[in-house]
């Protein structure tokens, strides 16, 4: 089975040791990513082109000098083809977990400064921006491997539903429902891309309820940004990745 794996971070695992000697360094390319997980349970000889701060602009343009367009690596034998990508498109994904950390800090994780200032502006931009974009890095998917099953994932949750665990999430008690129903938007717009492209959507909202990064060690599929155990915060640990 042929398998190309595609996308960003949450598909490289940027951030779990070991790395993958084969990535260029940038990629920060895990050999614990679920690709390789993948490809060794079901004996598919995988070609990874994932890499870390990826976006759907990576797909046909060079995202660093050393790293080819990852479209580039699909073709007609081409059988699978996994990815998440769409979180780093027009920097809303991280900026609003960014910005509502910061957000967070200055009310000492009181009322909910992020929606305050924010508003709908990240879901907008979701829906007006990214979806669009993932729909055509999927039709692109679809031209360069036509006769592979193109799945994409949507993205583990990274806050609980209601009650979050300020300092180590920095987020503010009123801002946790706020993130989330970001992140909800975030993967419903994959779920219409992969839809309206005949892709196959990985729903992981149900999956990964009780597995945020508010959770204990051995529990959390996603790191926390203190107190965490991998070097790049609020991304899969090798727990979630598997």
């Amino acid at each position: 089975l042929r398998y190309v794996a595609m996308g960003d971070s949450y598909s490289a695992a940027s951030g779990v040791l070991p790395l993958d000697p084969a990535a260029p360094a940038q990629c920060l390319r895990s050999l614990r990513n679920y690709p390789h997980v993948l490809a060794e349970a079901v004996g598919a000889r995988l070609t990874d082109v994932s890499c870390g701060a990826a976006d759907t602009g990576d797909y046909r343009g060079s995202q660093h000098p050393d790293v080819a367009p990852q479209l580039d690596a699909l073709g007609r034998r081409t059988r699978l083809v996994t990815m998440t990508i769409g979180g780093n498109d027009s920097s809303v994904f991280i900026n609003s977990i960014l910005q509502c950390g910061a957000a967070g800090v200055t009310t000492a994780g009181q009322g909910s400064p992020c929606k305050d200032q924010y508003g709908d502006s990240f879901t907008d931009t979701i829906r007006q921006t990214t979806f669009p974009a993932i729909r055509r890095a999927l039709r692109d998917v679809h031209r360069r491997a036509p006769k592979a099953e193109v799945a994409i994932l949507g993205y583990p949750w990274i806050m609980p539903e209601r009650v979050g665990c300020y300092p180590l999430m920095p987020v503010a008690r009123g801002d946790v429902p706020y993130l989330r129903t970001i992140q909800r938007t975030l993967n419903n717009a994959v779920k219409r891309a992969a839809k309206a492209t005949g892709s196959t959507y990985v729903n992981l909202n149900r999956v990964s309820d009780g597995h945020d990064a508010c959770q204990l060690p051995g529990t959390r599929w996603v790191e926390p940004v203190l107190a965490g155990t991998n070097p790049v915060i609020v991304h899969p640990n090798a727990l979630g990745e598997e």
